[in-house]
Parts: C-alpha cells; structure tokens; sequence
C-alpha cells in the first residue's frame, strides 16, 4: 500500500446515502453543503472535492496557454495588461 493512502469504511444505507467520516471529509476538506465529485475508473471509485476538481481540470484546460499567446516573461504579462488597460 502507498505511504499517503488512508483508508476507512462506512455502512451505505437503505437510501444509498453514506457518511462520509470525519477523517476523510478532513483530508478531503469538505463541509456540511459542499460538492463532492465521484470518479469511477474500471471497479474503483474515486471521492474529491468537487471544487478542487473543477480547478484542476480548468487548470488542465489552460495548461501552456500563455506560451501560445506570447506570454513568456513577467514583462510580456505587463505589457498585456497595460495594452487593454489602454483600449478600455
């Protein structure tokens, strides 16, 4: 088993609905009303945090993007910034 693997179990009700335990919810760091977002990869099933997920996905998304654009150096950012500030 991996170093960084914590494992816990819970009971899943009548309804389908389970408790997230304390633990998990900590290491998750979710709270009472937020999103969780389930991934089922072949027989297994991974819980995140629904918000990280959207992050890490448009993080994904963007990856290399200002390269693309140009953007190489702080400067490059700076000049953008003070070229639509300009248009505004």
């Amino acid at each position: 088993m991996y170093v960084d693997t914590f494992v816990d179990n819970a009971k899943v009700m009548a309804k389908g609905q389970v408790t997230i335990p304390k633990d998990i919810r900590a290491i998750l760091g979710v709270n009472s009303g937020d999103r969780i977002t389930f991934i089922v990869e072949g027989n297994s099933v991974r819980m995140v945090n629904s918000a990280v997920y959207a992050m890490q996905l448009l993080q994904q998304d963007i990856h290399g993007e200002a390269e693309r654009s140009g953007l190489n150096s702080d400067s490059d950012v700076m000049q953008l910034v003070k070229e639509l500030r300009n248009e505004g």
